[in-house]
């Protein structure tokens, strides 16, 4: 249990109080008064927050290296940031998770939004991966996976140091066992009547992506005797979905042999590897290569890569989604259709959405948009961080 005389770090005269009163969960190390005391706090603490008549504001995590200098935890100031009070967090997290699903595989954690800053927690069964991705996690990491191992029952938890967000944070990328034995092999999920191999070890991230589901679902009921195409798949996420929603025939593409393998082995255990094919390459050259082949499909989907992870990089980004669209347009039949997705914090749904029809237009198309996907609800989103609404997905028919 920590003492409840916290060091003190104040906002600076001009700084948005406004905005973190009303529940902007971040304090940027420009709008902090940083002097050679505050420069001593370490990374990780948890500090009280004033404003700069010295009222207090709130308990937040603090990082002096790191552009988010403060994330909140706590508005009550007398409160005490321990085990029981991560448990309290996991606990209201898992019951809407209950309510939200008859299985125990979804995003426990979804970081700001669920009360725990710069934390991800995917939960696969028994099994639990926690991305501690902000300072002040990776310090209470011990009472963290204690406490989620009290709120869930789970019997394994691996950390997963891997990723962007921790670098900014001035964190290694430590990745170990936990708590019990790491599984030896990928841990099947179904989802949407498809099952997916989760490798949660070696795979990228948590081993899974659970934000599409809606957006599988959405695109599966397109596909009953289509002849489809899924490009940037990773384990399968489009195809296989299809196939379990009645599709004649899928096609799995992505540069990752071991992504690839896993997906061959989920469309095996669903019973669907007769209609189901993978082609392994760079998305952008296997696109180009289909249209060369005269190769025409009902349904394309495109799910890529964050092009555009931060705002230096948007631009680029957005001209990457165009690209996208400008070469998978033309694989679609006459009628037929094609999803569009971005997982980009940056590119807001405007800026995607422009990008996307823009591509359409060059490849001499057009299209109704007759779907606008997000994330799950087990990505909840928190209003006042747009950050927290990253993933959207588009179907057009064209």
């Amino acid at each position: 249990m920590m003492s409840s005389s916290f060091p003190v770090v104040r906002l600076k005269p001009k700084a948005n109080t406004r905005a973190i009163r009303h529940g902007f969960p971040w304090v940027y190390d420009n709008e902090l008064v940083i002097d050679r005391r505050t420069k001593k706090i370490s990374a990780g603490s948890i500090v009280l927050l004033e404003d700069g008549e010295r009222r207090p504001i709130g308990l937040v995590a603090f990082n002096a290296g790191s552009r988010i200098a403060c994330r909140m935890l706590e508005r009550d100031v007398e409160a005490t940031i321990d085990r029981d009070w991560l448990t309290a967090k996991f606990v209201r997290a898992r019951e809407m998770r209950e309510r939200l699903f008859d299985a125990p595989f979804y995003r426990l954690i979804h970081a700001e939004a669920d009360g725990l800053p710069g934390v991800i927690v995917d939960r696969f069964g028994d099994v639990a991966v926690i991305q501690p991705n902000a300072a002040w996690s990776e310090v209470l990491l011990d009472e963290m996976v204690a406490a989620l191992v009290a709120a869930t029952g789970v019997t394994t938890v691996l950390k997963n140091g891997s990723g962007r967000a921790r670098g900014l944070e001035g964190l290694d990328e430590d990745s170990r066992v936990m708590v019990g034995t790491a599984p030896d092999a990928p841990v099947p999920v179904v989802m949407n009547g498809a099952t997916y191999m989760a490798d949660l070890t070696g795979g990228q991230k948590t081993g899974l992506f659970y934000d599409q589901r809606p957006n599988h679902g959405f695109a599966a009921g397109l596909c009953k005797d289509a002849k489809v195409l899924d490009v940037f798949s990773h384990v399968g996420g489009f195809s296989l979905a299809a196939l379990a929603g009645g599709a004649a025939e899928a096609m799995a593409v992505d540069g990752s042999a071991a992504a690839l393998a896993l997906a061959e082995e989920g469309a095996r255990q669903a019973g669907v590897s007769d209609r189901f094919s993978t082609r392994k390459g760079d998305a952008f050259d296997v696109l180009t290569a289909l249209a060369e082949e005269g190769a025409q499909f009902d349904v394309v989907i495109c799910d890529p890569p964050a092009f555009a992870p931060s705002k230096p990089a948007l631009e680029k980004g957005l001209r990457a989604y165009e690209r996208v669209a400008r070469l998978a347009a033309p694989l679609v039949k006459e009628g037929g259709y094609l999803g569009l997705c971005s997982c980009s914090h940056a590119a807001d749904l405007s800026k995607f959405r422009g990008a996307s029809v823009r591509g359409i237009g060059r490849a001499g198309r057009q299209g109704q948009l007759l779907h606008t996907g997000f994330a799950g609800p087990d990505h909840p989103l928190m209003p006042q961080l747009a950050e927290s609404g990253y993933l959207k997905s588009l179907f057009f028919r064209l």
